[in-house]
């Protein structure tokens, strides 16, 4: 079983905050003692840290639930509870975080070190020394703590790479890897060899330096499935030149001109916006019989069928085998990506805005619909966040939400859509009776 996983779904729980304290003062020779309780802690965020000893979504395969801790409950004596520790969660670069929900790109995480707030803890709800006022020195009333931010998430690696290999199975893309990288890619001579992303870095003669992988062989109809798929095209989307690998030779029988059109297709129908990347044309296995014709049917064929005002990709004739022209090609690819910027991965439809952890004021701070028992339903950001802040063990606390829900004009509301005096109302799943 392959040990490389890049996609992954978890589900991120942040800390709820603390609850606050409702306390008095009750100390010998003080009479009249007045509020004392301490506002609760802060619950713990949950961060992903980008950490570059990580090379898959490995770990997140049996481990997809990730909560952090709840703020302490406020103390006597004013006394705040402690803060909890933020989550730190480790994923390698190049790792994109999106909401499950939405589909929005949260972050895309490709610097060492880099950290993001994926789900942020809710504050400590305050103690009954916040509430005291001159008509009511010494209230009976406190907060519970603010609920911390809940999502699932969608994770996906693209690996960090500058140049990507792409090609139908048994080029040659493997063994290229080999002789122009220090890395170790399995080799064989049938198809899929190749059933993850290898990576390697490459040193020129002049001192250049950048990374390439060799992406699982592509065939046609990889787009609807066929094969591999095109499951590890996600990693090239991080290139910026792509090495097209032909097999000149045409030893399986196949012909390279038709080779080179299927892959572009499949690569087209995958992700237009592939095509963009600068390709260069690896003419592999020049050291076979009957290679140096085709490359000149396959010459031929190009130009005939290239725009004529679109400018020819390069195309380098090599033998990984014999070690042909790499040290041209090499050069030419660093050249290439001298020249070539990065490619923006998403576009600001795609992006979500910038975390916002509050109520947006334009959205109805409560809705109301029926259950099937006749029984009203409140629901709704702002009005369910104040029914969980709410301690339904002190009666102030009791009348203060309701003070709060006819401020919103729920019982307006619910009077408009036909509510009368005892029909049940439910919040969550607490229930209470209607009383006009």
């Amino acid at each position: 079983m392959s040990m490389f996983l890049d996609t992954a779904k978890i589900q991120v729980k942040a800390g709820n905050g603390g609850d606050g304290m409702v306390a008095f003062r009750r100390e010998k020779y003080v009479p009249n003692g007045g509020p004392w309780g301490g506002d609760g802690g802060r619950g713990g965020n949950v961060v992903f840290v980008v950490d570059e000893g990580l090379r898959t979504l490995m770990d997140f395969r049996y481990n997809r639930h990730f909560k952090a801790q709840s703020g302490e409950k406020g103390m006597t004596k004013g006394m705040h509870g402690r803060g909890a520790e933020d989550l730190i969660v480790r994923v390698p670069q190049g790792t994109t975080v999106r909401d499950a929900e939405t589909g929005k790109v949260l972050t895309d995480l490709v610097e060492n070190g880099q950290e993001f707030i994926v789900a942020r803890g809710g504050r400590g709800g305050r103690g009954n020394i916040r509430f005291a006022t001159p008509k009511n020195p010494a209230p009976e009333i406190s907060e519970n703590g603010e609920p911390g931010q809940e999502r699932e998430l969608l994770l996906e690696l693209k690996v960090l790479a500058d140049v990507g290999l792409v090609g139908f199975p048994s080029v040659g893309k493997s063994t290229l890897l080999s002789v122009i990288t220090a890395a170790k890619p399995k080799i064989g001579a049938y198809h899929f060899t190749t059933i993850v992303p290898n990576l390697g870095m490459v040193r020129t003669h002049s001192g250049e330096s950048f990374a390439v992988a060799d992406l699982p062989g592509l065939i046609e109809g990889a787009s609807q499935g066929v094969g591999l798929g095109t499951q590890f095209l996600r990693h090239i989307e991080r290139t910026r030149v792509i090495l097209h690998v032909i097999d000149m030779s045409a030893s399986e029988g196949r012909n390279p001109y038709e080779d080179y059109l299927a892959i572009n297709k499949e690569l087209e129908s995958y992700n237009l916006r592939l095509m963009e990347r600068p390709q260069i044309i690896v003419a592999n296995k020049m050291d076979m019989p009957d290679s140096a014709e085709n490359l000149k049917v396959f010459k031929e064929k190009l130009a005939a069928n290239y725009d004529e005002f679109a400018e020819l990709p390069q195309i380098f004739p090599i033998s990984s085998l014999t070690k042909q022209g790499l040290a041209t090609l090499l050069d030419a690819t660093a050249e290439l990506l001298d020249k070539t910027p990065e490619f923006l991965l998403y576009d600001e439809s795609e992006m979500e805005e910038e975390a916002y952890y509050g109520f947006d004021e334009e959205a109805p701070a409560f809705e109301i619909s029926r259950d099937d028992d006749a029984t009203w339903v409140l629901s709704g950001d702002k009005l369910e966040k104040l029914f969980n802040m709410t301690n339904f063990d002190r009666d102030e606390a009791v009348m203060k939400f309701a003070r709060q829900l006819r401020g919103m004009g729920v019982d307006e509301a619910l009077r408009a859509r036909g509510a009368k005096d005892g029909d049940l109302v439910r919040i969550g799943k607490f229930e209470f009776e209607f009383v006009d």
